[in-house]
This record gives C-alpha cells, sequence and structure tokens, in this order.
C-alpha cells in the first residue's frame, strides 16, 4: 500500500508502481484526503479493511504520519518510509518539521484560508511555484518537475498540526529511505526517528523526492521488507 504526502497526488509513485507491478506485487495506491491526520488515517483504514492478506505500507512525506497512526492494523506487518517522517505519539508532523534548523517552509508556502458551509473555516498551503523546485525537487529532471507541480494537491493545516494517539513503529519493523540532501527535514530528524524506532537504514543522495529520483531503491527496499517480513530475509543496515 503506497501513501502519498502532502501537496501531491498519488503519481508520485509513477515510477514505482509499474516496477513493483514486474516483481509481481500487488499494489494499491492510496489516494490520501490530505483533510487532516484524522481524517486521512480513517480512510486509510477503511481501505486496509477491504484488503485480504498481509500489507506492507509505504510513504512519502507526510504520509509517514498517516501509516505511522494507521499502522497498528493487526495486518499491517512492516512500514517502509520514503523521505517521509516518524512521529512519535504526541507529536505532529511540524513538530517534525522544526525540532531542528533547516529550510523555512513557512515561507516557501502560500495559506489560504476557507469556510465550509456549516461556518466552521480552515486553511490550506501550496508550494509556490519560485520556491517548488528548492524545496521538493532540486534534482527532478524539467519533465518531471512540470508534472508535480501541475498535480500539486493544498494539504490542510489540520494535518500537520494534529497529533498522533498511537505510533505502529514502536511494535513494528520499519525502513527509512534518507534522503540526504532533502531540503523539507533536516537529516538529523531523520536520524532521530531511525534511532528510536529501531529502523533499517538506507541512504540516497536525493532531494526530498525520492520516489521519482530513486524508484529502484524504494522498490528495492519494499523487496527487502516482503523477504525479511516472510521470514526469508535479514535486513540490510547501513547509514545509521
Amino acid at each position: 500500500m503506497l501513501v502519498h504526502g502532502g501537496l501531491e497526488d498519488a503519481s508520485i509513485w509513477r515510477l514505482v508502481i509499474p516496477r513493483l507491478q514486474h516483481e509481481g506485487y500487488p499494489v494499491v495506491a492510496f489516494a490520501n484526503p490530505l483533510r487532516s491526520l484524522g481524517i486521512d488515517v480513517a480512510y486509510l483504514r477503511s481501505v486496509l479493511d477491504g484488503i485480504e492478506g498481509p500489507v506492507i505500507l509505504v510513504s512519502h512525506a507526510y504520509g509517514g504520519a498517516v501509516i505511522t497512526q494507521a499502522g497498528d492494523d493487526p495486518k499491517v506487518k512492516g512500514l517502509v518510509y520514503a523521505a517521509s517522517p516518524m512521529p512519535a505519539v504526541g507529536e505532529c508532523l511540524k513538530d517534525c518539521l522544526e525540532r531542528f534548523p533547516g529550510f523555512d517552509f513557512a515561507s516557501s508556502v502560500n495559506v489560504t484560508r476557507y469556510t465550509l458551509p456549516d461556518g466552521t473555516s480552515g486553511a490550506y498551503s501550496l508550494v509556490r511555484a519560485d520556491k517548488f523546485r528548492a524545496l521538493l525537487a532540486a534534482d527532478v529532471p524539467e519533465g518531471e518537475l512540470a508534472l508535480m507541480m501541475a498535480t500539486q494537491r493544498p494539504l490542510d493545516l489540520a494535518a500537520i498540526s494534529e497529533r498522533l494517539t498511537s505510533a505502529a513503529w514502536t511494535s513494528k519493523p520499519t525502513w527509512q529511505i534518507r534522503p540526504l540532501q532533502d531540503s523539507v527535514f533536516p537529516v538529523e530528524e531523520w536520524k532521530l526517528e531511525a534511532a528510536r524506532a529501531n529502523s533499517n537504514v538506507i541512504e540516497v543522495n536525493s532531494s526530498h523526492a525520492v520516489p521519482i529520483t530513486c524508484p529502484d531503491v524504494v522498490v528495492d527496499v519494499i523487496g527487502q521488507a516482503a523477504q525479511f517480513l516472510s521470514g526469508s530475509g535479514v535486513p540490510r543496515m547501513r547509514g545509521q
């Protein structure tokens, strides 16, 4: 189950999906609502309910918060985080963005407020066009960058401020694909999260857009996870 992050849709997995299918894996690319952590987790759990057999949850970006909380489903056997945070119980995505000095995410997005029919209001963010490459896709080819920008989806601010009430990485094996050139999350954040989750770490010299820049690595790590969880392999760990 592939879970995309904020500011994007499931097309972020477009280079990963055919590779996984070629390897014989059944694949579902989850359409993340990006409304709030609670809504997004509830929706993912409803999709998991319709799947038979064991599941590996794979996330990019904000999708890490979603799979961390939804991963307590018994059929979820492992979690793969591709440039994707692993918040702890009581933390929110905003904490992961701001714990260490790094790129100023707030100055890279435009925030728009909205009012719902019932009178309640909220706000969502979109990355500024002039900041998109530097923030999310510094090493992405022009054609792929244009597609990422055209398919950008608004991320509700509730999604990054709502705190987790459970964390599947405390009881299930995890794999972290750690991008060393990420402008969104500092490397120090990746290291902290991997250490406390006892993750299997694979480092890549990539921007935040790991599913686009390193699809073969993502598929390889999913394969490692599948082999280990089936009892036929041992996780390879490096970079911790």
